[in-house]
């Protein structure tokens, strides 16, 4: 399983498949060991105090008993609240009942205090929810909030989608757990949009179902493993030529600052020559990285470049023009931010977008894929997978769909969800150095959809170290990222070589 993520739909027929070969509750009865294992870890030998277990109607609501059951015969004090609802449960979950009822934990009919709890652990309702979150379930997960200790989620946090991250209803809720145990599989759901806040740290137990049970999936967590191919360290016998021409087409009038950003993020991510070219004439010198060559778009030579258009490029007719060109040609190109926004009004450049042969890395953010999709931006955050899916099909392209848990995706279906990254990068100009990093990595041979996974990972890590060195989340600018992302890049690379001597 290691890194991937399966939907709803295939946690649901795998259960069903492991089922058909076990006695019943066998399943349920594995969650809540593991879940019970990953409790009292937790709790860390801090038995003084109780332990709230919130179950559900519903299965959910079974693998929580089990739990209750089990940290009651390891001597946990366990305080139970059962919201059994009105339909009739599974054997399965009222067989947990019994064995809850069976051990120490004690039963509250009513929903205790916000009080000084060791752990809660939140079993209301799993992966099959499918309407917001009311009344009483509404007001503990809002009390859950409150308390100060813990949150422990079984498969995911209650209110929260599974597959798309989204919280389920408008106006819905959703458990901000700080650890999340899921089950069977990793879940798409707990690593972007509103699943970044409200999973915490994710943990997969397997249950030890048979490996040969799970289908192929389409999605995985990002790692540098999906770009270690790339790592290569340079050669002593090496020269600039060797690692590409990188333009950055954008900076029009009163926006250059985007394209030196780019520009840099090229430059610290290691391409040979960085060109600046500008649609509107502009001071032709950056005094903090005199490297950077500055043209202007009219007259420059795009061929033999990797192109990254759209950074500052605005919406004049010199900009169409100069996109136009990039797009018509024959170079690698990484389509980002105003350039997004001149294709996405125009149906002939996204023609001409799709029959292009060269890679083709386009970064919008929510709102500008919505622009290209005819969507709103909320559709897209609803459902950033399918998205992100959407865009490369119809762009013929990788897309990196940004955001809490960037998505990138590719024409044949397949996603990555990136992990790294922080507030932080919610700051202007970040997707400028993104943009640059991502067309560094092309002008350096990698192939688009390593580049685009290894761009959006470096630059979260980058991100993480700034965090880590003291600078930000708030406050952290986007010129400090370029620096941070050559040393992430150089340790992988180092660590990466290590790897290789032994």
């Amino acid at each position: 399983m290691d890194n991937r993520l399966y939907s709803v739909a295939q946690i649901r027929a795998l259960e069903a498949a492991a089922a058909e070969a076990l006695e019943p509750g066998a399943l349920m009865r594995a969650a809540g060991r593991a879940a019970a294992d990953a409790a009292l870890a937790l709790l860390d030998g801090a038995r003084e105090r109780p332990v709230l277990v919130l179950a559900g109607p519903g299965n959910n609501g079974g693998d929580a008993l089990e739990l209750a059951a089990n940290l009651g015969e390891a001597g946990v004090d366990v305080v139970v609240l059962h919201l059994a609802g009105s339909g009739k449960p599974s054997p399965e979950a009222a067989q947990a009942l019994v064995r809850a009822h069976a051990s120490r934990a004690n039963f509250a009919d009513v929903a205790p205090d916000v009080r000084d709890w060791a752990l809660v652990v939140d079993g209301l309702f799993g992966i099959g929810l499918e309407r917001p979150l009311e009344g009483r379930y509404r007001d503990l997960v809002l009390a859950i909030d409150r308390v100060r200790c813990p949150v422990l989620a079984l498969d995911v946090p209650s209110g929260l989608d599974a597959d798309s991250g989204a919280v389920v209803g408008p106006n819905g809720v959703a458990v901000h757990a700080t650890h999340t145990i899921t089950f069977i599989g990793d879940k798409p759901g707990l690593h972007t949009a509103e699943g970044c806040d409200h999973a915490g740290i994710v943990q997969v137990a397997g249950l030890d179902l048979d490996l040969a049970l799970y289908e192929p999936a389409q999605a995985c967590v990002a790692s540098p493993a999906l770009f270690a191919s790339m790592l290569a360290p340079r050669r002593r016998n090496s020269h600039k030529g060797q690692f590409g021409d990188l333009a950055v087409v954008g900076g029009a009038r009163g926006m250059a600052g985007a394209a030196v950003l780019a520009a840099r993020g090229a430059l610290y991510a290691g391409a040979g020559r960085v060109f600046a070219v500008t649609i509107d004439p502009v001071q032709a010198f950056d005094p903090l990285q005199p490297e950077l060559m500055f043209r202007l778009a009219h007259d420059f030579d795009m061929a033999g470049r990797v192109l990254v258009l759209g950074p500052g490029m605005g919406g004049a007719m010199e900009a169409m023009r100069a996109l136009g060109h990039g797009i018509d040609s024959a170079a690698p190109i990484v389509l980002d931010a105003d350039g997004l926004n001149l294709v996405a009004a125009s149906t002939e450049l996204q023609a001409r977008l799709t029959h292009r042969q060269a890679p083709t890395v386009v970064t919008p953010h929510p709102l500008e894929a919505a622009r290209l999709l005819g969507r709103s931006a909320a559709e897209v955050q609803a459902d950033r997978l399918g998205t992100a899916r959407a865009l490369a099909k119809r762009l013929q392209a990788v897309v990196v769909l940004k955001g809490a848990g960037s998505v990138i995706a590719r024409p044949d279906g397949e996603v990555a969800i990136n992990p790294t990254g922080n507030p932080g990068l919610a700051t202007g100009g970040s997707g400028d150095v993104l943009a640059g990093v991502c067309g560094a990595l092309l002008a350096q041979g990698w192939p688009a959809w390593e580049a685009a996974i290894g761009a959006v990972w470096m630059h979260g890590a980058a991100a993480d170290r700034l965090v880590e060195q003291g600078v930000g989340p708030v406050g952290m600018t986007a010129g400090e990222l370029p620096a941070a992302v050559r040393s992430v890049l150089n340790g992988l690379i180092r660590d990466r070589g290590q790897v290789r001597a032994r």
